[in-house]
């Protein structure tokens, strides 16, 4: 019976750990051999997906561990080069009871911006008339997509003011099932958009999609019983949270680091990590002050519960997903069959790393672990190499002493 508990992971070694995920995700020999390679990425393969290529650049790749999501045993893959990151996720996934989360269908905006409409509202209102016959013909050349259930949906009409006149921007939704979507619906706002200036007499300029997917959005929450915390820790919890819900500069902070394990899945997985960023903090601030994307409260049992809500535009098909060797094994390790069903994932991970970042904040504080994790990068700033790493980086750990100052000392037999 599969399960993402994995004792004492951080404690094996290498070919322990790629035997645990293999026989977990059930990968091929030919699968495991590229994952120990450390380098899946071919120059043929990296040409072909940007442009004046002359090298890769690798990040550790991370397994978070002891997650649950919707009755699902998942371990997560997590590209990022900041420590302490992975082992607090799987630490907050180890103390809660599991994670629920749902995501809403996958709705895209595009959006058409005109210019130089005589009459904006009825401009609009004409648009609307004709809103069948140009959904229709958005999706004349998309057969795939619609095929697979999705397609363009509705067209919204707004104005907006600017010190340039005012503007009508139209909204394509529309539904862009695995996929993230940005090449389709781009490709359908050009397609209507000599359309939209022959009904309105207005120019086009933008055809673009927005990345503030508020239609395509995730909620995740979970609970973490008084009984495995402490009455007193949830308290402080919650104190840490009304903090950042109070003050945006908090906040920020506070965002940050639910991106850095949201981040590390959407990097793994072969997606726009920067897409997923703009559309969050724009979502944090949509009530016009920038709050968090997380909140915390009490049960009527006195237990915690944390919930997330955010915009996940995240796919399966298409882009990097499908181009880059590891991102494909790494799909396969998660075991996801759906966009959805990956959105999910990640919101219950950035919720994880927000619940591991306050519990460490308000107790014992956030660097007595993260720089017991950091201490090998100090020692190898300092000049340590082999087997000196781990000396000097025991060492520090030892005294409480972690700095790249103290571990020249330990480098040159300073006591």
């Amino acid at each position: 019976m599969k399960t993402s508990r994995v004792p004492k992971f951080y404690e094996k070694s290498q070919k322990e750990r790629l035997a645990i995920i293999a026989q977990f995700a059930e990968l091929s020999e030919e699968e495991t051999a590229l994952l120990k390679k450390y380098g899946a990425l071919e120059f043929e393969t990296a040409d072909r997906m940007i442009e004046n290529v002359y090298s890769t650049f690798s990040l550790p790749l991370g397994i978070a561990t002891n997650f649950k999501v919707n009755g699902k045993e998942v371990l997560i893959p997590f590209a990022l080069e900041e420590p302490s990151v992975v082992a607090a996720a799987s630490n907050a996934a180890k103390m809660s009871a599991g994670f629920l989360a749902k995501a809403t269908d996958p709705i895209m905006i595009g959006q058409i911006q005109l210019v130089k409409v005589k009459d904006p509202q009825g401009a609009i209102a004409k648009v609307k008339e004709k809103e069948k016959e140009l959904l229709e013909k958005a999706n004349s050349g998309d057969s795939t997509l619609v095929k697979f259930g999705g397609g363009a949906r509705e067209l919204q009409g707004k104005t907006i003011e600017t010190p340039r006149g005012k503007m009508v921007i139209f909204h394509l939704l529309v539904d862009v099932r695995d996929a993230m979507g940005a090449n389709a619906v781009n490709t359908m706002c050009e397609r209507i958009s000599s359309d939209i200036e022959q009904i309105t007499g207005g120019e086009t300029r933008l055809k673009i999609i927005s990345n503030l997917a508020i239609h395509r959005t995730v909620k995740a929450s979970c609970i973490w019983k008084k009984e495995t915390l402490g009455e007193e820790a949830i308290e402080r919890v919650l104190d840490a949270y009304e903090f950042a819900a109070n003050d945006e500069f908090r906040a920020c902070t506070h965002n940050k680091g639910i991106m850095n394990g949201i981040d590390a899945v959407v990097i793994a997985t072969g997606n726009d990590f920067r897409a997923v960023e703009a559309g969050a903090h724009a979502y944090a601030s949509r009530s016009g002050k920038y709050e968090p994307l997380t909140k915390y409260y009490k049960n009527n049992s006195g237990d915690l519960v944390g919930e997330i809500e955010l915009p996940l535009a995240v796919g399966l098909v298409g882009g990097a997903t499908k181009t880059h060797p590891t991102a494909k094994i790494n799909v396969k390790i998660l075991g996801v069959k759906t966009a959805s069903e990956l959105a999910e994932i990640i919101a219950s991970v950035g919720l994880a790393q927000n619940f591991a970042a306050m519990r460490a904040l308000a107790n014992e504080g956030i660097q007595s672990g993260h720089m017991k994790l950091h201490a090998k990068n100090i020692a190898v700033a300092a000049g340590a190499e082999g087997k000196k790493i781990e000396e000097v980086a025991a060492a520090m750990v030892a005294e409480g002493k972690i700095s790249v100052g103290r571990a020249k000392e330990i480098l040159e037999g300073k006591k």
